[in-house]
């Protein structure tokens, strides 16, 4: 297994990226499996189903990272085509608990059911556990917040969720690929893989217990989710995969291509020591701005037109929410948490 030292090579940023959060830069061997894939599609060398063999390839590691069976991972494009299918399955008059700082893949597709009864109630993040009762029916949250970088506190919803009977759907977008997550402990489990997976756009997954396939519908269904995909690509009768592949949306090939060396790597590496290594590097930079150490690998503070002068220097962050976030993953150095805040401090 390669250490984090070894694998930062597999990087060459020529800026100071900060912007992890927004989306991820590619580790050499994603890169060049990208670039041959792409040369084999011009020259018209190759036939297509090498490329979808990533796509299974992406599932099994995906599945390894969040400790989950492959057997009970979905394949697709984004968050709220995943959150859309949990939505849709809900009955009609439900009630979804979500924060109210919610990213809106993961609480539109809720918000969207209301013609049909479905009320979406929102609270503050920190009094997510204690806001499910039972009444409620599914609660519905970011592991990591992408405004904030604030981690909730999973195994207390998660708790609270069991406690009452409703079911859990989390969004691990800003949370799998740097922090350890294990995808059991809920009923659904959904993640796009272009930031912190350090995939190309367009791919993602959902985790989804083995009890749970049966309550949702596949309402977008097609070829590749077959029982037999490539048995037949043709007519009736309906026979869809068994296990959480009849949720498959048909895979985009090169994004795919992409996908499933960033994600072996990862898994390789393991959650845990991504996570030392971000975290360190995200608390180094909040101790020199003053600030207390925290458990995220984003960091978010008030530091009005900071973003524009770190960007004139080289160096990428983003504005959420009126705030400076900044986030730390593996191709970052303490020479870039050091760089950052002689910038700010001469501000």
């Amino acid at each position: 297994m390669p250490t984090i030292a070894e694998a930062q090579g597999l990087w060459d940023p020529e800026t100071t990226y900060l912007n992890t959060a927004s989306f991820g830069l590619p580790p050499r061997p994603a890169w060049d499996e990208l670039q041959a894939a792409l040369d084999d599609w011009r020259a018209g060398r190759v036939t297509w189903e090498p490329w979808g063999e990533s796509t299974e390839r992406a599932r099994a590691a995906f599945a390894r990272l969040v400790s989950v069976p492959p057997e009970t991972v979905a394949v697709g494009a984004n968050v709220s085509q995943f959150s859309g299918l949990v939505a849709a399955s809900l009955p009609d008059g439900a009630r979804v608990v979500c924060p109210e700082i919610e990213f809106r893949s993961n609480i539109w597709p809720f918000l969207a059911q209301e013609p049909r009864g479905v009320t979406v109630t929102t609270v503050p993040p920190d009094r997510l556990a204690e806001a499910i009762d039972a009444s409620t029916d599914l609660v519905a949250f970011s592991a990591v917040q992408s405004a904030t970088g604030e981690v909730t506190d999973t195994e207390s919803v998660a708790a609270a969720a069991a406690h009452h009977g409703a079911l859990t759907c989390v969004d691990a977008t800003q949370a799998v690929g740097w922090l350890p997550l294990d995808a059991g402990q809920f009923d659904f489990v959904v993640c796009v893989a272009y930031k912190w997976l350090l995939s190309p756009r367009g791919t993602g997954f959902m985790a989804i217990r083995p009890e749970r396939m049966d309550d949702v519908i596949a309402h977008a269904a097609g070829w590749y989710a077959a029982d037999d995909i490539h048995g037949s690509y043709y007519g009736r009768p309906l026979a869809l995969a068994a296990d959480a592949r009849r949720f498959d949306l048909s895979p985009a090939w090169h994004p795919w291509v992409g996908t499933a060396p960033a994600i072996e790597l990862l898994a390789d590496l393991g959650a845990e020591a991504i996570r030392d290594h971000d975290v360190r590097l995200a608390n180094a930079f909040r101790a020199g701005l003053g600030l207390e150490p925290s458990n995220s690998a984003i960091v978010s503070v008030d530091a009005p037109g900071a973003a524009e002068q770190l960007a004139g220097s080289g160096v990428l962050a983003a504005v959420r929410d009126g705030h400076l976030r900044t986030s730390w993953h593996l191709y970052n150095t303490d020479a870039d948490v050091a760089r950052v805040l002689e910038l700010l401090s001469s501000r």
